[in-house]
């Protein structure tokens, strides 16, 4: 395997686009930049959504679905969000909160009396305002050589981890949705993990209300529109056909499978939202989860679901994700009503991306330099 740079791996699709004339400058820089990145980490598809006014202002889609097969990447072809995912989950806790079926501060197991761990009183403690700002106490995820367990009193400090939201979510099912026990599969550890209907949830409650029609969990076979995932070296592999087993383990902490078009009107909702309904949150709501929680370091907090950038020019609310194969970025300031959003299909995603938020362009655009983080 071999690349040829840019000819077998290169694409740009066009879309139309209202842009203001002292942008013009900018994002025809920025298209120039976007590929010559791609190429000095070796990426071989790129799609972005740039945000302007609270309205989706450009996008554009850039080399190959599949270096293999050199399908391009266009507009609407689907990636794995990888743990970007937290944040749309996240708004869908939110809007049980509001509806009264669950509470920010009330222990997890007062609504289910299965044991997320045994054998530790702490787990009483753990709510779901610490799965969304990561301060459970859970690792990352658990494995056969670190079993699951609880490092610190829940609430005491940030420390990020999949496994809360894997509780969490498991929570929501009970009280949102049904388990179909006839139907499991094993994880880290020889977890048990059985299907669930959390997809079919979260595209009622959150993807098709907010108009997120192409974001979805689970595999179906009329997917042909989809991006396969490649290693550092640019070598792709099968497209992962995501069962349901599998977004009942992975869905809530990194499952999404989205457009940077679809998640784009995600996160305009959240920066401008448009009057609550029985979907979209109560602004107060949402200043409740985009305040800062939890400190990580100087320059981010943690929100719920959301990371917060405190930078000269303002506060950015941001998250970052990456998959084996896949690397994303979504970031916006709600003052300025601008965002942007950012997928490839690779495991150098997160080169790319880096070099794109520290140059002069997304920096004219931002107003504010934004190194992708990694936590």
């Amino acid at each position: 395997f071999s690349f040829l740079w840019p000819a077998a791996c290169s694409h740009r699709a066009r879309t139309s686009s209202n842009n203001d004339d002292e942008w013009r400058p900018t994002l025809a820089d920025l298209e120039k930049e976007i590929p010559k990145r791609m190429e000095e980490a070796k990426v071989p598809g790129l799609s972005i959504a740039i945000i302007k006014d609270a309205k989706l202002s450009w996008r554009r889609a850039f080399g190959v679905k599949d270096c293999g097969s050199r399908e391009p990447v266009d507009n609407d072809t689907l990636f794995e969000a990888a743990s970007v995912s937290k944040t749309v989950f996240a708004y869908a806790v939110m809007q049980l909160c509001e509806k009264g079926v669950m509470n920010l501060d009330t222990s997890l197991t007062q609504y289910t009396l299965e044991r997320f761990l045994e054998g530790d009183p702490r787990l009483e403690l753990i709510t779901a305002r610490h799965v969304l700002s990561h301060t459970t106490g859970f690792p990352n995820w658990r494995s056969k050589e670190r079993p699951l367990q609880i490092r610190f009193i829940p609430g005491e400090r940030f420390s990020y981890s999949g496994e809360g939201y894997y509780y969490l979510q498991s929570v929501v099912t009970h009280l949102t949705g049904h388990v179909n026990r006839e139907v499991s599969s094993r994880y880290e550890a020889g977890l048990e993990v059985f299907a669930t209907d959390i997809d079919q949830y979260m595209r009622a409650n959150v993807f098709e209300p907010l108009g997120m029609g192409a974001s979805l969990y689970v595999w179906n076979d009329t997917l042909q529109n989809y991006a396969a995932p490649h290693d550092g070296e640019g070598k792709p592999s099968a497209k992962r056909k995501t069962k349901a087993t599998t977004a009942a383990r992975y869905g809530a902490a990194g499952g999404l499978h989205t457009t940077p078009t679809d998640y784009a009107k995600f996160l305009i909702e959240v920066i401008e939202p448009r009057a609550s309904d029985a979907f979209r949150l109560k602004k107060e709501s949402l200043a409740e989860m985009l305040r800062p929680h939890t400190k990580i370091n100087d320059s981010i907090s943690q929100a719920l679901g959301w990371q917060i950038r405190h930078t000269e020019n303002g506060d950015f609310i941001m998250h970052s994700g990456g998959n084996p194969g896949f690397a994303a970025f979504a970031v916006a300031s709600a003052p300025r009503k601008s965002g942007l959003v950012i997928m490839t299909n690779s495991d150098n995603g997160h080169l790319a991306i880096d070099k794109l938020l520290l140059g002069n362009n997304l920096h004219q655009f931002l107003g504010a330099r934004m190194p992708f983080p990694r936590f």
